[in-house]
This record gives C-alpha cells, sequence and structure tokens, in this order.
C-alpha cells in the first residue's frame, strides 16, 4: 500500500514579517503627523471665555452719554403709553459717564425736576422737555443743571419700553433682588405691577414693571432705587462671557427696533469694552432735592402709579459740583 503524504502546513514565518513590518510602518507614520501636526483631546481643551476687552479696544477719553427712557413703546411713535395720551415724555434720564481708567459713573436725573426756560413764565419739569424739543432741548438742559462742558453730553441714546423688553429677552433674562413684593394696577394705562421679593430672574416685562413702579410714600426716590437695581443687573449680565459673543447681533437688533442714538456699533462695543470691565465698581449718584411744596401740585403725565408728582427743585444744600469729576485725568470728549 502507497504511503499517504501529510497535509502541507502553511508557511506563516514571511507572512508574520509582513505584518510586523506594516505594524511598524503604521506607528511611525502616525507619529511623525503627530509631530507635524499635533492635534490635542478637544474633549479636555477649556473653552474660550470672552472677556470685556475682547469687544473693542476702549475709548481714550471718558465719554458722558444720556440714556433717555421714554414712555412710548418706541421713539417716534405719535402717542405715548402713559396717562393722559399724549406725546413721548422722558420717563427716564440717565448720564453715563464711560472713564477707560475708573469705575463707571451713573447719574439719575429725576423727570419731575423743576427746569426754567428761556421765555417761560412757570418752570416746566425735566421729562417733558423731549415732546417740546427732543434730544437737543433735554441735552441742553442737563447740561445747564449738571454744569458740563460746552458740547456735553456728547452722546445720547434714546430708547422705548419696548426697546428695554427686547434688550433683556435678548439676554434671556436678567438676576435681581427686589426687596418687597410691589402691586399696583392702573386701569387707565391697562398696566399692573406683579412682583415677588427677594433674588429671581426676571424676563422683559418684568424689568419693566420694576423700573416704573413707585412707592406711594417715597415715588421719586423708590423710583431710582429700581432704576439702579436694574442698571446693576444688566451690566453684570452684559458682562458675563456666554452673553458678550452675542453682544454684536444684539445690538444690530436693538438698532432695527428703532433706537435712537448718535453712537455707531463701533463706539457703542468701545463704550461697553471699558464700561463692562468695571461692572462691579459702577458708582450711583442721585441729585438731592428739596422738598416737594404742599401747593401747586402738577400730575406728572409720566406718572407709571397715576400719583401727583409735584415738580422738584434741586436742594440748597447739594454739593458743589452736583456730578464728581471724571476719575481719570484725561479730557472729555
Amino acid at each position: 500500500m502507497a504511503r499517504r503524504s501529510a497535509p502541507s502546513q502553511p508557511r506563516r514565518g514571511p507572512t508574520l514579517l509582513r505584518l510586523g513590518a506594516l505594524a511598524v510602518g503604521m506607528a511611525t507614520g502616525a507619529g511623525l503627523i503627530g509631530v507635524l501636526w499635533p492635534i490635542g483631546d478637544r474633549a479636555t481643551e477649556p473653552l474660550q471665555q470672552l472677556t470685556p476687552a475682547d469687544l473693542a479696544k476702549p475709548p481714550s477719553r471718558s465719554i458722558t452719554l444720556l440714556v433717555i427712557g421714554l414712555d412710548s413703546e418706541r421713539p417716534g411713535d405719535p402717542l405715548n403709553k402713559a396717562a393722559p395720551r399724549g406725546a413721548a415724555n422722558a420717563d427716564a434720564l440717565l448720564l453715563v459717564r464711560v472713564n477707560p481708567q475708573g469705575p463707571l459713573q451713573v447719574l439719575s436725573l429725576p423727570p419731575n425736576l423743576a427746569v426754567q426756560l428761556p421765555g417761560q413764565k412757570r418752570p416746566q419739569s425735566l421729562g417733558s422737555l423731549y415732546r417740546m424739543g427732543g434730544v437737543a432741548l433735554t441735552a441742553d438742559a442737563v447740561r445747564n443743571l449738571i454744569g458740563l462742558d460746552s458740547g456735553q453730553p456728547a452722546r445720547f441714546l434714546v430708547l422705548g419700553r419696548s426697546n428695554l423688553r427686547s434688550l433683556v429677552d435678548g439676554l434671556g433674562s436678567i438676576a435681581a433682588n427686589p426687596t418687597l413684593a410691589l402691586r399696583y394696577k392702573d386701569k387707565s394705562q391697562r398696566f399692573s405691577i406683579n412682583l415677588q421679593g427677594g433674588l429671581q430672574r426676571l424676563k422683559g416685562n418684568q424689568v419693566e414693571q420694576l423700573v416704573r413702579y413707585r412707592d406711594p410714600d417715597r415715588p421719586e426716590e423708590s423710583r431710582q432705587d429700581n432704576q439702579q437695581l436694574v442698571v446693576r443687573s444688566l451690566l453684570r449680565e452684559l458682562a458675563m462671557p456666554e452673553q458678550l459673543g452675542q453682544l454684536a447681533n444684539l445690538l444690530k437688533s436693538l438698532n432695527n427696533q428703532g433706537v435712537v442714538t448718535n453712537l455707531s456699533q463701533p463706539e457703542t462695543l468701545s463704550l461697553l469694552a471699558a464700561g463692562l470691565d468695571q461692572a462691579e465698581s459702577v458708582q450711583f449718584t442721585s441729585l438731592p432735592l428739596a422738598p416737594a411744596p404742599e401747593q401747586e401740585q402738577e400730575q406728572e403725565p409720566n406718572s407709571s402709579r397715576g400719583t401727583k408728582l409735584s415738580l422738584r427743585e434741586i436742594s440748597s444744600s447739594a454739593p458743589e459740583p452736583l456730578w464728581p469729576a471724571a476719575t481719570n485725568s484725561t479730557a472729555q470728549q
């Protein structure tokens, strides 16, 4: 019987050598790629944290801005949203000084501050000047009252109530801490205020309620306190890294909604870069007012509480100057 030969075994040696050489080549190539184009682990890389300095270059000199909040929905609306109905009045007035080397300075101006215009027999309220002569007349009166240099305030911003709501809603909401629950209803204006006290996040319509509320026992003082609370809250929210990246688009949206200003978008971003860098150290000043006279009570059209607000004058004991000078040594622009 013939012997059956055993089946031949596959030759493994050369195949294993080829596989080993391939693995070495791949490892060597990967190493070279890593040297030439190093790629980090993106999951462990920290996200870029924007700061106010990333917005724009801050101004080289201090800039004074007049902010006028109207009692109409938007600038240019033929009628206000107050009682009695008529042309828009300035319902809130702030002077803001942006210092590139110091804190933001804010001066609150009461709308029912008495102003004596040339040729007028009786004084007018500061808030009513907007419907009489717009930004120009209002700025002239503020300059004379405060004792600003010629040409000041150099910049202005006029916004209505809907613009304030849109600003807050564009940020999502802002954190605020009213000390008391606020309640009020005005049927003539179809407006109501219903806010809880304590730290909370407020939407645009709630922020409007807060800035319009007046305590009947101290109407003007409480209004200014609430305005300062909202300004501080807005500055903190705007300065957050997650908000800084969307500010340019938010500004464009507000401009499309009728905000009136002589600031260009680059100028606005420059002011924000300086102001938000000092958001936690903002300095507020309120004008000391003389007591309200008992006679000749005048109903102010921009009173959202329907209370009678008499014209107020600056107290005779007010300091000089009424507003502290710029905190940096450079001249104002």
